[in-house]
């Protein structure tokens, strides 16, 4: 009996697990209550306040809002009031917006969705876990009504003064659900949440003013622009900065009717998590796994595996071809073709990364005129310790990617000077490398002519991006001059890029030479998966790795890649069919002989230390001008700051 009471009695409130007769009679079959239908519902749609008010402003959009003001207190859980100056619920209408499945948005083909919200169940839910009101009033009411629903109960329709648009509020959120409480975060935490909520979707409607007001005093607003791509772009630099503009390349591009558009970062400026990567759908916000990762495949050659870019990106595509009634929620979304929308996503970002030419971030230059200001480090009291932390701690919230003291170019300079230099600075060594500098000295004086000859291609080369080599400083760093600004290349770094693009393209303009295995290695599979990669097969030999089907469930692997000497085979035959059922691509390969292409560029680059005579410098920039990524080395750090003039005429003072 025990062990009969041990299978069944998972399907028993604890209060009954004590009585043997509760196991002999099971409960009969019964058609649930609405309200604890409602309730249900409400566990899948509203997770936190976040959803409450992710719900509220969608109604809001499908209404035609063009002003929508949020307010909360306790983050949410006490008080939510939208409102809105959209169209308006008429009067008759409002018992219906508040019943479960009744929507005004899905016409009769659920596959063509082109509103956000759809489902009909967000209202209802909501009433039943909160104290719900709406006050509504149309363009060509006379007056306004209200209906209201308390943990499931509704009241009559009434009467009440409104202007046109809708306001719906929202007190005690999950207090018929107490349960629910306990798993809320403090008020900062859900607060939070609801601005990022509110910044999402704001990216995606820029015509539309956005105002949320919270119990801290804290007002976040997102004033109206326009639907132009100006417009959008200025809306994007509300809600993720002002830097992000100057720092983004633009993406358009198509392909069998798939549209994608948007801004993506140049790699030298990314964040250290990706929650400044938003993604729409048709307009709609979305947290899609495959976009992240074709976003993550696109950078993989420029950024570390813990940096990640900045994007916006708006996908548009027949409804038909998209599935966003994946989920309650509408975060989902499934594509009929994910191969499609990967490849499309990876092509056009690494296209427009290879076509942006070399740019530095501006947070680099940010960093460097904060370390550099009088009072950025305080030399003068601070000692040498305290010293080198104010620079770095400069350095760093500037929030410039990859920083490394001990490589800085953001150090101070040593100047060598008796009394006049750094408090660690060693006696004779010249910041500027005079000695060293020495070494390129041509001779003899040119004759006027020769001297002509070179002033014409001194400016030539200083109109150019990363300008004419002036000097190396510390046997690394190379100093140039542009007609506007002043440049300083990392030479290891740069170089380090510049054998990885030689290498890769190497790599990749031909089929990987390959090693074959003294006796085949089998790998046993599910029978998908070993479909799957036998469907492979040709692209995987490309790469060097020889793969056929070896009776059901089975693969036998013939001949693996060179590059890759004594490698795990059954990891990497699983890992590679993993990848296939989730994107449909062999990228992992790809992706592991590269990590060796960037080993080897590492090891066969212009060491630290090297002196470089004036023409290897310039040919060095002229390189880095030529080569897509040159902005940033194989490990996602800098190759290069760039700092105008003007920002160095306001160190001195002159601006």
């Amino acid at each position: 009996m025990q062990e009969h009471g041990e299978r069944r009695g998972f399907l028993n409130s604890p209060s009954r697990m004590g009585d043997e007769s509760a196991y002999s009679t099971p409960m009969p079959i019964r058609q649930l209550s609405e309200p604890m239908i409602n309730q249900i519902a409400a566990g899948e749609v509203i997770e936190r306040p976040a959803s409450v008010v992710k719900e509220l402003v969608e109604n809001a959009l499908d209404a035609g809002a063009a002003r929508i003001e949020i307010v909360t207190a306790g983050g949410g859980l006490n008080l939510i009031r939208v409102t809105d100056d959209g169209s308006g619920i008429p009067e008759k209408e409002l018992p219906l917006a508040i019943a479960r499945h009744c929507t005004s948005k899905l016409a009769d083909d659920i596959h063509d969705i082109r509103s956000l919200g759809f489902r009909g169940e967000a209202l209802p839910s909501i009433g039943s876990v909160a104290r719900l009101s709406i006050r509504s009033r149309t363009a060509n009411g006379d007056s306004a009504a209200e209906i209201g629903i308390e943990g499931g109960r509704v009241s009559a329709v009434k009467p009440a003064a409104a202007n046109r648009g809708t306001t719906v509020e929202v007190r005690d959120l999950f207090f018929a659900t107490p349960a629910r409480l306990k798993f809320m975060k403090g008020e900062r935490a859900e607060s939070s949440a609801t601005s990022d909520v509110i910044k999402r979707i704001a990216i995606a409607f820029p015509a539309v003013r956005f105002t949320l007001a919270g119990s801290d005093r804290s007002t976040l607003e997102l004033p109206a622009t326009d639907d132009s791509a100006e417009g959008r772009l200025r809306r994007v630099a509300q809600v993720m900065g002002a830097d992000f503009p100057a720092n983004a390349i633009t993406i358009d591009a198509v392909r069998d009717g798939v549209h994608l558009a948007g801004h993506v970062s140049i790699p030298s400026f990314s964040r250290a998590n990706a929650l400044q990567q938003y993604a729409y759908v048709n307009g709609r916000p979305v947290r899609d796994k495959l976009i992240a990762g074709a976003i993550r495949g696109a950078f993989a050659d420029a950024l570390p595996r813990d940096r990640h870019a900045v994007t916006v990106l708006f996908l548009t595509l027949d409804p038909a071809i998209v599935d966003v009634n994946v989920h309650p929620a509408k975060a989902d979304v499934r594509f009929r073709d994910p191969g499609l929308v990967r490849g499309l996503i990876v092509g056009a970002i690494r296209e427009a990364l290879a076509n942006a030419g070399i740019r530095a971030a501006t947070s680099g230059a940010a960093g460097m005129m904060a370390a550099f200001r009088p009072g950025a480090a305080s030399y003068a009291h601070a000692g040498p310790a305290n010293g080198h932390r104010s620079y770095e701690a400069a350095y760093r919230a500037s929030g410039f990617a990859g920083f490394d003291p001990a490589r800085s170019p953001q150090r101070p300079l040593d100047m060598g000077l008796e009394g006049g230099g750094f408090p660690d600075t060693e006696p004779g060594n010249g910041g500027f490398g005079e000695n060293d500098q020495a070494a390129f000295d041509a001779g003899p004086l040119h004759s006027a002519d020769a001297r002509a000859g070179q002033d014409e291609a001194a400016e030539t080369l200083l109109g150019m991006a990363l300008g004419a080599a002036r000097a190396q400083v510390h046997e690394n760093y190379i100093v140039a001059q542009t007609r506007d600004s002043l440049v300083i290349v990392d030479q290891h770094a740069a170089h380090e890029r510049l054998v990885y693009e030689a290498l890769k393209n190497a790599l990749h303009a031909r089929a990987v030479p390959s090693q074959m295995l003294l006796l085949p290695e089998i790998v046993d599979l599910p029978e998908e998966d070993a479909e799957r990669l036998a469907l492979h097969a040709e692209t995987l030999a490309r790469f060097g790795l020889a793969v056929e089907r070896f009776g059901p469930g089975a693969v036998a692997v013939r001949e693996t890649p060179s590059m890759l000497g004594e490698t795990n085979v059954q990891q990497l035959v699983r890992d590679l069919a993993d990848e296939i059922a989730d994107n449909d691509t062999v990228d992992t390969l790809k992706e592991r002989l590269d990590r060796i292409a960037a080993t080897m560029a590492c090891h066969g680059s212009v060491r630290s230390g090297r002196l470089l005579k004036p023409e290897e410098m310039n040919a060095l920039l002229r390189q880095m001008e030529a080569t897509p990524g040159s902005g940033t080395c194989n490990h996602g750090r800098p190759t290069y700051i760039e700092l105008k003039l003007a920002d160095i005429e306001r160190l001195f003072g002159r601006r």
